[in-house]
């Protein structure tokens, strides 16, 4: 069945939408906004925390994207980018875009389907030029080929229907690069067609991004620029924000009680506590490592597991045991809690499980007396390193003695994705959409699968779900994969927190998401009021 988006609807609905705010938008200021680390580089297809992908969102334009002041994407948030309008063939398994007349990059050079083109040659790889890394090449998989019909036409074509594709491409993994630029320039110099330009970074200092005067949308963005000054400290970062220094902490990246010492000192602070954008922390066990390889020690590990005093202690009461779909209301896909009370490892009598574990590990040789010694390999960011440090206390009753090393951001992703550990504390996606969480960690050799899971049956399961239209199957499906992996302990899930984000009232037409910490950060309509 052939489905189309006409985009003249959409335009009229945006338009309308936004009416009321291009009356009352005053142009000029640069937002000052708080971000927690320092990122390895800024080449979006080859990074993988928001500490780059965030405020590389606004450089760059994807073919659709998100509609940003929907708080939950879906198929139906998804609006016009570079593309104009886009439709599928009658089989699913071609999709046609129609692509915007007169866009040039940030250098002066006009876009063309030839960038589209390019842009996914690096992706799948065909290309003579290579990315470092390349962690989303998994939710490509399923693309054959991407052919051009002239400067203003691409087609995706596919291997098999998968309707969900174009959130995909509405996500910062469609961010589109110019074939003229080498990925090596990418990574310190970042050229896109987004409404800002990048201007400047310093390490463990700031990253600076201007307006762009030639955007595409000569009427955006509002704001002349935005400086993303980097403070490690939480606390430092909170009192920063109380004296006036940013106009808005990076959105998801406040504990509880730092948002809430901000509302306490700062009342006439705006300040939000969502779902966290789909974040879940996660137990990550290298099944290649003895004795790790040995399924009865990852199911010990699995059952020392105290996932309501994480929720009371690392996510200090505000937060959701969950599975690997995020819980809602947060996330449209994943279990009910009483539905997750019945995955293997979810049964809520602590002692019981702890019992069970130790004497799994006394059949094994261990016990008080012989305890198995590891380290837990983190992030040196409280995010991190709070869950990590509670869940070597919780291993610690079943004859585990796990040491903490935690490294910083630059080095830690390599080594994951090295498998450079053997225990491992880790954050991961888990939403908007179910197809691309199970395709890009548990899918047998995706780049994301840091743990080495492997399972045939599992593989056959993600593709059936992606082929999949009817949405109450597709949530039936996720379902059962949910059960599947907990099952199998593939990367456990610990946890998932609420977090803070707080503004100044001068910061105008900002929407926090509720399902993803990527797809909100690019603020071409963010303006001030001063």
């Amino acid at each position: 069945m052939k489905r189309s988006w006409c985009a003249l609807a959409v335009a009229v609905g945006l338009l309308l939408g936004l009416s009321t705010v291009a009356l009352a938008q005053k142009r000029g200021g640069v937002l000052t906004v708080w971000l927690p680390d320092s990122p390895g580089g800024l080449s979006i297809h080859e990074e993988a925390t928001v500490m780059s992908m965030g405020p590389m969102a606004g450089v760059f334009d994807n073919l659709i994207v998100f509609d940003q002041h929907v708080k939950q994407s879906s198929l139906d948030t998804i609006l016009p980018d570079l593309a104009t309008q886009w439709s599928w063939s009658g089989d699913g398994l071609a999709l046609t875009f129609q692509l915007r007349h007169g866009v040039k990059f940030h250098d002066g050079q006009p876009f063309t389907a030839q960038d589209v083109l390019c842009t996914w040659a690096l992706l799948l790889e065909t290309s003579a030029d290579k990315l470092r890394v390349n962690p989303r090449k998994a939710l490509h998989r399923n693309v054959e080929t991407v052919t051009a019909n002239g400067d203003f036409e691409v087609t995706f074509h596919l291997k098999q229907p998968q309707p969900a594709y174009p959130m995909v491409l509405a996500s910062v993994a469609g961010a589109i690069y110019p074939c003229h630029v080498k990925p090596a320039q990418m990574r310190t110099q970042p050229i896109g067609t987004g409404p800002f330009a990048f201007v400047a970074f310093k390490p463990n200092e700031y990253i600076e991004v201007k307006r762009n005067a030639d955007y595409w949308r000569p009427d955006r963005p509002y704001l002349d620029g935005i400086e993303y000054r980097i403070v490690k400290d939480p606390g430092t970062a909170m009192l920063a924000f109380v004296a006036g220094k940013f106009d808005l902490t990076m959105p998801h990246q406040l504990s509880i009680a730092n948002t809430r010492n901000i509302q306490s000192q700062a009342p006439w602070a705006n300040c939000e506590i969502t779902a966290g954008g789909g974040i879940n922390r996660h137990l990550l066990i290298n099944r290649t490592t003895p004795p790790f390889d040995n399924p009865e020690i990852r199911r010990a590990m699995a059952l020392s597991i105290d996932r309501k005093a994480f929720v009371e202690i690392a996510a200090e009461g505000e937060g959701d045991i969950g599975g690997v779909l995020q819980p809602p209301p947060g996330g449209k896909w994943g279990m009910s809690a009483e539905m997750l009370k019945d995955l293997p490892g979810y049964d809520p009598d602590v002692a019981k499980n702890r019992e069970e574990a130790r004497a799994i590990m006394r059949k094994l040789g261990y016990g008080p007396e012989n305890r198995l010694k590891f380290k837990v390999l983190t992030r040196d960011s409280s995010f991190y390193k709070t869950p990590a440090v509670l869940l070597i206390d919780q291993l610690k009753e079943v004859y585990f003695d796990g040491e903490l090393d935690s490294v910083e951001t630059p080095a830690f992703f390599p080594r994951v994705y090295r498998h450079d550990f053997t225990i491992g504390l880790n954050l991961q996606t888990s939403g908007p959409d179910p197809g691309m969480v199970f395709e890009q960690f548990y899918r047998c050799g995706s780049t994301l699968n840091w743990d080495g899971y492997c399972d045939r049956d599992v593989d056959r399961l993600i593709e059936q779900h992606a082929m999949t239209a009817d949405q109450d199957r597709l949530k039936q499906m996720g379902w059962e994969l949910e059960r599947k992996l907990a099952a199998d302990l593939a990367r456990p899930i610990l946890f998932y927190t609420r977090v803070g984000t707080c503004w100044k009232p001068a910061v105008k037409n900002l929407t926090v998401m509720e399902d993803s910490i990527f797809n909100d950060n690019r603020r071409d309509e963010v303006w001030l009021d001063r």
